[in-house]
C-alpha cells in the first residue's frame, strides 16, 4: 500500500447531514431498495418464465433489471449499515470494489439502451430481415458486448486510480466515487482526466447514435398508422427510460467534476445519488405499465397466484 501513502481506509463525510433523521432515512430507503428489487426481481420472473417474451427487446429489458440488481448491491446494503453505525468508513479495496461496480453499472445501462435502440430501428424500419439480423446468436453476442466493454473500459480506470498516491482519506459522499479519488491525488494526474473523458465520450457517442435511430424511427413510423401504433407501443418506454437515466447521471457526472461546495450537504447527497435511486426504481414500473406483452403478463400471473392462494386457504381451513 505504499503508493497510497498508507491509507487503508477512507471516511465517508456526507453522512455528516443525516445525523439528525438516520432511522427516518433507514427506514425509507430500505423501503426504497425492497421496492427495487421487488420491482426488478418481478420483471425477470415475468420474461424468463414466459416463452412468448424470449424476444430480443424483452431480452435486453431483462438485462437492464439484472444490471439494476448488480449496481444497487453496491450502495444500498453499505449505505444502510452506515446510516446505523457511528463512523462511516470503507476500506480502501472495498472503495474501488464500489466505484467497479457503480461506474460499470452506470455504463452497461447506456450500452443495453443503445442495444433497444438498434433492435427497434431493425423491428420498425427493416420488418422483413429482422429475424434474420436479430438472431438469438447475435443477440447473444451483442449482449456479452454490452457487459464485456464496460467491465473492460472500469478495470482500467480502477488500475490507473489504484497507482495513485493519495495525500487525503476524507470522500465528501456517501459512496466511493472515482473522481473524488483522483482529487485526494497529491499532484494533479492528467492522464486519469483525460482517460476518464475519453470514456465520458465514448458513451456520450452512444446516447447520440439513440436520438440518431430515434429520429429515424419517428420519420418513419409517421408514414403509417401501423407505425405510429407500434412506435408508441414500445419506443417511448426506451425514450423515457434513456431520459430517466441520462438526465440522473449526467447531473452526478458534472457535478461531482463542477459543483461548487456551497452547496448544502443534504442536495449534493440527492443529487448524488439520485440515478442509484430513480433509474433502477422506475424503468422497470414503466416498462411494466407500457409493454402490453409484459403487463398483460404480470397481470396473469398475479391472477395465477391469487388463485393458488385460494386453493390452499381453502384447503386449510375446510
Amino acid at each position: 500500500m505504499s503508493n497510497t501513502s498508507n491509507i487503508v481506509v477512507f471516511s465517508l463525510s456526507g453522512f455528516s447531514a443525516t445525523a439528525n433523521y438516520r432511522i427516518t432515512l433507514f427506514s425509507l430507503t430500505l423501503f426504497c431498495y425492497c421496492l427495487i428489487v421487488g420491482v426488478n426481481m418481478s420483471l425477470i420472473l415475468t420474461i424468463l418464465l414466459d416463452h412468448n417474451l424470449h424476444e430480443p427487446m424483452y431480452i435486453f429489458i431483462c438485462n437492464l433489471c439484472i444490471n439494476v440488481l448488480y449496481g444497487t448491491a453496491s450502495f444500498y446494503p453499505k449505505f444502510l449499515f452506515d446510516l446505523l453505525s457511528d463512523i462511516q468508513v470503507i476500506s480502501y479495496e472495498g472503495c474501488l470494489l464500489q466505484i467497479f461496480v457503480i461506474y460499470t453499472y452506470a455504463t452497461i445501462d447506456f450500452s443495453v439502451l443503445a442495444l433497444m435502440a438498434y433492435d427497434r430501428y431493425v423491428a420498425i424500419c427493416r420488418p422483413l430481415v429482422y429475424h434474420s439480423v436479430m438472431s438469438a446468436r447475435r443477440t447473444a453476442v451483442l449482449i456479452g458486448l454490452s457487459w464485456l466493454v464496460p467491465l473492460c473500459c472500469e478495470v482500467l480506470v480502477i488500475t490507473m486510480t489504484s497507482t495513485l498516491k493519495l495525500c487525503g482519506s476524507r470522500i465528501d459522499k456517501l459512496y466511493c466515487e472515482n473522481w473524488s479519488i483522483v482529487k485526494l491525488g497529491c499532484s494533479t494526474s492528467p492522464a486519469n482526466s483525460i482517460v476518464g473523458l475519453i470514456i465520458i465520450a465514448f458513451y456520450c457517442v452512444h446516447v447520440l447514435f439513440i436520438v440518431f435511430t430515434y429520429m429515424r424511427l419517428i420519420r418513419s413510423a409517421l408514414k403509417s398508422r401501423e407505425g405510429r401504433r407500434k412506435f408508441i407501443q414500445t419506443c417511448v418506454p426506451h425514450l423515457l427510460c434513456l431520459f430517466n437515466v441520462t438526465a440522473a447521471l449526467l447531473f452526478d457526472v458534472m457535478y461531482s467534476r463542477y459543483g461548487s461546495a456551497s452547496v448544502p450537504q443534504s442536495l449534493r447527497n440527492f443529487m448524488a445519488i439520485q440515478f442509484l435511486m430513480m433509474p433502477p426504481l422506475l424503468n422497470p414500473i414503466i416498462y411494466g405499465l407500457i409493454l402490453t406483452k409484459i403487463r398483460y403478463r404480470m397481470i396473469h400471473l398475479c391472477m395465477k397466484a391469487g388463485q393458488r392462494f385460494k386453493l390452499k386457504l381453502k384447503a386449510a381451513f375446510f
